[in-house]
């Protein structure tokens, strides 16, 4: 594709994409749950399908570094959706338990989530869901290169 503008390309788009998709996947979570982010969010949905994860697994699932995921662990242990437990066999780590409040908001918010993708997918079909999926990989792995 050519263009002159310099955000005119496939990768700026891809970029806007996301951008959009978190900004109506934040709007809504917030109409349901007030106090929690997209991000924090998804690492309750990650540490209530395997609770073992270490941080630094979490911060890789989601994108983020060390330093951010370490900050939304603090927020979310203040705000009583995680509680930070010493890991007996290692006293140097933590393990991260779901609280109630944890678990509760999952609940709500699973259907959310769904709904959010459900939304943003619309209008695709499974094939052109597929071949997007497939040509991103193949982006990611252009740029590992």
């Amino acid at each position: 594709m050519k263009n002159n503008n310099p955000t005119g390309t496939v990768l700026y788009t891809i970029e806007q994409t996301i951008k959009e998709y978190r900004k109506i996947s934040q709007k809504n979570i917030t109409q349901i749950v007030s106090d929690i982010t997209v991000d924090q969010c998804l690492l309750l949905i990650i540490l209530d399908k395997n609770a073992t994860y270490s941080q630094k697994e979490i911060a890789e699932l989601i994108f983020k570094d060390n330093a951010s995921i370490t900050r939304i662990i603090e927020l979310m242990v203040q705000k009583n959706y995680l509680i930070r437990k010493i890991n007996e066999s290692d006293r140097r780590k933590f393990n991260l338990e779901i609280t109630e409040k944890g678990k509760k908001t999952i609940k709500l918010l699973t259907p959310i989530i769904y709904k959010n993708r459900q939304d943003a997918l619309e209008g695709l079909s499974k094939n052109e869901i597929e071949l997007l999926d497939k040509l991103l990989a193949k982006i990611i792995s252009n740029c590992k290169k």
